[in-house]
């Protein structure tokens, strides 16, 4: 299998360091592993708002929430990490079957599969599996959960179709 373009596996969600979060919406709760979000914005003054994880919006699911600048988990594809009082170490939030690209603003974002630069979520396995056949593996250590990942295939041209007699 060729290359995924734009290297999901470093580009799944924006890493961002230490920075202070804006939280916008929800109840003012701590966020807690298993919470899904929307993040978006400038990479110097992302906006986090607390989302249901089937939103079409959500594209970061927390996976650990450790106190103040902690680390997050090791051994796994690198977490996006948000700092304030606490640190979120954030997953993407993919959804099997579904197609995903590059988005300035929001790290990643749900997309057409027909868009040349989308990538498509074959397999979302808990656990760490090697199993990901030709696809791209993408995988996190905390809470154990591996993306396959691949290009979607590529759509024929109607115009090129010619009709059969």
């Amino acid at each position: 299998m060729g290359k995924i373009g734009w290297g999901v596996a470093a580009a799944a969600v924006v890493v961002v360091g230490a920075l202070a979060l804006t939280m916008t919406g929800g109840d003012g709760a701590t966020p807690v592993a298993g919470d899904c979000a929307n993040i978006a914005g400038q990479a110097d003054r992302p906006r986090y708002q607390p989302l249901d994880c089937g939103s079409e919006h959500a594209n970061v699911k927390i996976a650990k929430v450790v106190e103040g600048e902690a680390q997050c988990p090791k051994g796994g594809a690198p977490y996006s990490t948000y700092t304030g009082s606490v640190t979120l170490c954030l997953i993407p939030n993919f959804v099997e079957g579904a197609c995903y690209r590059q988005d300035r603003e929001a790290g990643v974002r749900k997309a057409d599969c027909a868009a040349t630069d989308s990538v498509r979520v074959v397999k979302v396995a808990r656990g760490n599996t090697e199993d990901c056949g030709d696809s791209r593996r993408l995988a996190y250590p905390e809470p154990s959960v591996t993306f396959c990942l691949t290009r979607p295939s590529p759509h024929p041209d109607p115009a090129a179709v010619t009709p059969s007699s």
